[in-house]
């Protein structure tokens, strides 16, 4: 995928925020974008702005926690492109608290976006792209959230496990022409802390109040001006870009998280090293 112009791309929560920054980075490579979202006026106002550098995109709304609308969105790229050849699996919201605070709406509807929409995405898209064959791309928004967890969340859960299915992907899909990344970003700024504006219906359930003091409700308030002051999504977008070019395995957004990184490694290494030398018994 070393040249992206000219190809097409089915990028989910593409109105906004980190699914914007790579629709743009794309359309500004030469890419045809089908831009996919749940919210309708800022998908128009996405088009509307793309449209303007004319680039050669399109929209489709869909709630991607739904399998069917996840197809009728395929199918609605086929028709417009012909050819699909990167799949960009981003939708992705902040649902779900701590042990103490869970609840099986929540956790339904964090995993159906955040992990479920990605299993789909790649079931339904994955035969598209391979049955051109001219090669292609996959790309599935995580977290460091998938790599280091801070808590019990939906959030963490689900972005760890977007993470396991793309290292795993990417071994079998290679043989196939197909390259696999996951993007990892750290704070970027986007609405992410307003992900319940967009809750279906169906996984409404009375909400309970988010604290207004004590350690959750500090670092909610932290993570929350964090983002506001995060890194530029586009900026994101055109490391996206760069990764798909490149078939790198993982996308980083920047170095703060790091040393995390490093610590969770040496304590699975040292769990090793507990048992260096025994013999198992069989």
């Amino acid at each position: 995928m070393n040249d992206l112009a000219g190809k097409t791309a089915f990028v989910t929560g593409a109105a906004s925020g980190i699914g914007l920054g790579i629709a743009t980075a794309f359309a500004q490579a030469g890419v045809k974008v089908m831009l996919c979202d749940i919210e309708e006026k800022a998908l128009s106002a996405a088009l509307e702005q793309l449209r303007l550098t004319n680039a050669d995109v399109d929209g489709v709304r869909a709630d991607v926690s739904l399998k069917a609308e996840l197809a009728a969105a395929a199918e609605a790229t086929t028709a417009r492109y012909g050819k699909v050849h990167i799949l960009v699996n981003n939708a992705g919201v902040g649902g779900g608290g701590p042990y103490g605070t869970w609840t099986d709406a929540s956790w339904n509807w964090t995993l159906g976006v955040n992990l479920m929409a990605t299993i789909w995405g790649i079931e339904i898209f994955g035969p598209l792209i391979e049955q051109h064959g001219e090669g292609g791309h996959i790309v599935s928004t995580a977290s460091l959230a998938g790599l280091i967890s801070n808590g019990s969340t939906a959030y963490n859960v689900s972005k760890y496990g977007v993470v396991g299915l793309s290292e795993g992907l990417r071994h079998e899909l290679a043989p196939r022409g197909i390259g696999v990344s996951v993007l990892c970003p750290g704070f970027i700024r986007t609405q992410i802390m307003d992900s319940r504006r967009n809750v279906p219906q169906r996984f409404e359930e009375p909400v309970r109040p988010l604290p207004t003091s004590g350690p959750l409700a500090e670092r909610i308030n932290m993570i929350r001006e964090r983002v506001s002051h995060g890194i530029d999504p586009l900026y994101v977008g055109e490391l996206v870009r760069e990764g798909v070019e490149n078939d790198w395995p993982y996308i980083f957004t920047d170095l703060e998280f790091e040393p995390m990184i490093d610590a969770r490694f040496a304590a699975i290494k040292q769990g090793f090293d507990h048992i260096r030398g025994r013999t198992p018994k069989r």
